[in-house]
């Protein structure tokens, strides 16, 4: 993330919970008050939107002393120490629940991609993630995904060619068929970009396999369809599986040889990990 990119989404998440004033603190800190905080891990967690969390500090208070014990990426037990921070109790108390925000969140994005990334350990199978993103934090979250051992997916609508189910049925009167005409038209529109099609069935891999799709997105498939699909695949498209994909189902997914599995979940069901902002006396 550019520091633009993190300079703008502080300086709206402070907006949107400072209106017009912090009205308890200004009524009862006096503004020549100064204090310290350890921002701490009350559970286990991986680390993500520190860079964030120090932001929201030092737009209240620009000459706030910050330590930092971790980094992003770094797995933490329950009681340490992510970052100390010093500097005016006004602004401190003013950007705890922003920074506490940015660092919950996306904390959680990266715990839970440690997760899947751990359950598939041993096989060939990369984890990825989606679209599913929290409207205006699409790049905060991919690059959670990132800290938590995850790779991203196409970032947007423009970065990668992803010709879905319903791309095809507008394309059901096609010839040869709705495949090879969606990645023909891809392959002369953006000849730079990766394609990618999504199958419902093996069918539909030998056809895109046929329109030379560089991936093929095997979704909602059964283990033996996936691994019937792999075999089909072999050295001539890479295989991205999707579809009911939980912790609960990744390995067996990942033993079935594809090479990437995405989840919407990393980024749409990921729950905000427990961080608090001890004041010290």
């Amino acid at each position: 993330m550019s520091a633009e990119e993190i300079r703008c989404a502080v300086q709206l998440a402070l907006a949107e919970d400072l209106g017009s004033g912090d009205v308890t603190t200004l009524a009862t800190v006096p503004a020549d008050a100064s204090a310290s905080a350890a921002m701490r891990a009350r559970e286990p967690l991986v680390v993500a939107g520190l860079s964030l969390a120090e932001a929201a500090f030092r737009e209240l208070s620009p000459n706030a002393e910050i330590k930092r014990s971790a980094q992003d990426g770094s797995r933490m037990k329950t009681g340490e120490t992510l970052l100390h921070v010093t500097g005016p109790a006004r602004a401190l108390l003013s950007a705890e629940r922003v920074a506490l925000n940015f660092a919950q969140r996306l904390s959680g994005v990266a715990t839970l991609t440690a997760r899947f990334v751990e359950a598939v350990q041993g096989t060939a199978a990369q984890i990825l993630d989606t679209r599913k993103t929290t409207p205006g934090w699409r790049q905060m979250e991919k690059y959670a995904v990132a800290c938590g051992g995850g790779k991203n997916h196409r970032i947007g609508l423009y970065d990668m060619v992803l010709i879905k189910d319903n791309h095809l049925a507008a394309l059901r009167n096609a010839r040869p068929n709705a495949i090879a005409a969606a990645v023909q038209g891809a392959r002369a529109a953006y000849p730079k970009l990766k394609v990618e099609v999504e199958a419902d069935t093996l069918e539909q891999v030998g056809q895109a396999l046929e329109a030379g799709a560089d991936m093929i997105l095997l979704d909602n498939m059964s283990l033996e369809e996936l691994r019937a699909a792999v075999r089909q695949c072999q050295g001539r498209a890479q295989t991205e599986a999707s579809g009911g994909v939980n912790l609960q189902t990744v390995r067996a997914i990942a033993e079935t040889g594809v090479d990437f599995i995405s989840s919407g979940a990393l980024t749409h069901s990921a729950r905000a990990v427990d961080i608090g902002l001890d004041f010290e006396s």
